[in-house]
């Protein structure tokens, strides 16, 4: 049995309100025992959740955004963080909270609908037994993320469309990102990552992640901040040699040694330079002609690469004056170095 609880007057504002006034869950309050830290964390996520809704225009005006929830701390912060946003964002937008409770076994089935009818966030349970249909195909000791992927998001798509979801939000992260460009790069011999935002397989959903600027860490200090109540997930966790596990646990090498080198492999997804890689099918290298103009973008082929400082620094980003208000304003774009002095 599938349980709903649309909650009207928390997903449906009443625009004969002002907007400060809808009916909403509140962004957390500070008090006096927030350290500056927290502060900042708080600021810095939604800072980075409101610029990449807005780099890739990902809410409209109107839209119904099905959050998935699954009782992590990523749909956690996804969602409490869409929340705060939309009080300030100057559209409106509804927000309806989705969890398909998979009938793991000991799955707190009270937790979620407790939490969120606590706060008043419309939401909807899906109930679907697709535990024991991975058990029963899926040998003991393989891996399981496969093929319950493929089943969730089938259900996933159908609850959208019965709710009338014009946006389905995912809280993958920045790290998440990353690690599945380097799953691509190391074993599938392609360029390819997770996008911000794209059409369903089935060509009928609007997919977003809100969080794809967004470190791990931040997140992971933000649930315990705001103290959610966190489900492990016994179904795929457990599985402690998947490959993914293994490239997170290089990103984190890299970070405790390499300062900024994962932040610049993720610039590096939005500035790809295609005639300087090698896919044919992105760049017609066949019918290249000399123009006999110069280019600022050209190939210096005799010259090395220099590269005398990172493009970015993630702790300047802290610096940058927190504001309140609209999306557009909260959000203050990481500033670039300038070259290094000879």
């Amino acid at each position: 049995m599938n349980t709903s609880f649309p909650a009207p007057s928390a997903a449906t504002p009443d625009p004969t309100q002002p907007q400060a006034a809808r009916t909403a869950p509140a962004e957390p309050a500070a008090s006096p025992r927030r350290s500056v830290n927290e502060n900042k964390l708080v600021k810095r996520l939604l800072r980075e959740t409101g610029k990449a809704i807005g780099d890739y225009g990902m809410i409209e005006a109107g839209d119904r955004v099905m959050v998935c929830l699954s009782g992590g701390k990523d749909s956690y912060g996804l969602l409490d963080i869409l929340l705060t946003l939309r009080q300030r964002a100057p559209i409106d937008f509804e927000i309806v909270a989705v969890n398909l409770d998979q009938k793991q076994p000991g799955f707190p089935e009270h937790v979620l609908p407790d939490y969120l009818s606590a706060r008043g966030i419309p939401f909807h349970i899906e109930n679907q037994d697709t535990y024991s249909v991975v058990k029963r195909l899926i040998p003991e000791g393989k891996t399981t993320c496969s093929l319950c992927s493929r089943l969730r998001r089938g259900i996933l798509y159908r609850v959208a469309r019965e709710l009338g979801a014009t946006k389905i939000a995912l809280g993958h992260h920045r790290n998440d990102i990353l690690a599945t460009f380097f799953l691509n790069l190391f074993y599938g011999g392609r360029m390819k990552a997770m996008p911000p935002k794209l059409v369903s397989d089935n060509g009928e959903h609007v997919i977003i992640r809100p969080l794809a600027y967004v470190r791990e860490k931040d997140l992971i200090a933000y649930a315990k901040l705001r103290e959610f109540p966190i489900i492990p997930c016994n179904l795929c966790g457990s599985q402690e040699n998947l490959k993914r596990k293994e490239v997170s646990r290089m990103l984190e090498e890299w970070d405790r040694h390499f300062t900024n080198r994962t932040w610049n492999v993720f610039r590096a997804l939005s500035h790809v330079v295609p005639s300087h890689l090698m896919d044919r099918s992105l760049m017609d290298f066949t019918g290249l002609r000399p123009t006999g103009h110069a280019s600022a973008d050209g190939d210096r082929a005799f010259d090395e690469e220099d590269f005398p400082l990172p493009a970015f620094s993630e702790d300047e980003d802290d610096e940058a004056q927190d504001t309140d208000g609209p999306v557009e304003r909260v959000i203050a774009r990481p500033r670039v170095r300038g070259p290094a002095a000879p």
